[in-house]
């Protein structure tokens, strides 16, 4: 017990090694909300030009507008088969070492990494949720006058988060659990954070444990505060 004692000192309170550990947790945060945000922009706008191009009438194809959207809809595929297709770390160098060589901020290559991974799942999460909502919303939209954007908008996007809340949630900690390699291009997140306190201390044991449990803490929490939010979704519906 007293040598546990004597590691948790030298690990965490000598020269306040602790603040490796806070200072990569804000990192860690930093890079997954933003980059959760640029994917759901990414996700939102490629999901709603899928389903607008398989819901699109064949004989309407044959216009310029549906020449567009063939083309849009061929280039969403494309993207979402590449990014899904590598590995999230062979991006994160790419864009390092290749794309954003220029960039003065490890923090910008990495959010704008992670977002641009994250949108090509999310694009399907809420493609999944807009095609299982009955064709009927569109149609009730439409026939009210609602062009299609503020049909998909105001109608079936609300139904569609509903259905998709899970998928995303999983997916916001998969990406949380992902930014664990941004210590690859050097960024101290929290993983690079504990591997730092290991290699200063050369202790392994207390760094990488308690780099694990935040990362639970974290995951737990979420998990709880999304049972939270189902429920009051849930509980709307029935009002």
């Amino acid at each position: 017990m007293a040598e546990l004692k004597q590691k948790f000192i030298m690990d965490f309170i000598e020269k306040e090694r602790w603040k490796f550990i806070t200072s990569g947790l804000k990192v860690t945060f930093q890079v997954t909300i933003l980059a959760l945000i640029i994917g759901i922009v990414i996700g939102m706008f490629l999901a709603i030009i899928r389903c607008a191009h398989d819901q699109q009438d064949p004989r309407a194809r044959r216009g310029i507008k549906g020449f567009l959207l063939n083309f849009a809809n061929l280039i969403a595929q494309i993207y979402i088969t590449v990014i899904r297709g590598t590995p999230v770390l062979v991006q994160l160098l790419i864009m390092y070492f290749i794309i954003l060589v220029k960039s003065d901020s490890k923090l910008v290559v990495a959010v704008i990494t992670f977002g641009v991974n994250c949108g090509a799942y999310v694009a399907e999460i809420f493609r999944g949720g807009i095609m299982s909502i009955d064709g009927g919303q569109m149609e009730a939209g439409r026939s009210v006058g609602l062009s299609y954007v503020q049909t998909m908008t105001n109608i079936v996007l609300p139904q569609a988060f509903k259905s998709v809340l899970p998928a995303l949630i999983n997916e916001f900690i998969a990406l949380l659990k992902e930014t664990s390699i941004c210590g690859y291009i050097g960024l101290n997140e929290l993983t690079r954070g504990g591997d730092i306190i290991r290699g200063t201390t050369f202790d392994a044991l207390l760094p990488l444990f308690a780099v694990a449990l935040i990362y639970l803490a974290i995951v737990l929490l979420i998990t709880q505060l999304a049972g939270i939010l189902e429920r009051r979704l849930r509980a709307s519906d029935h009002r």
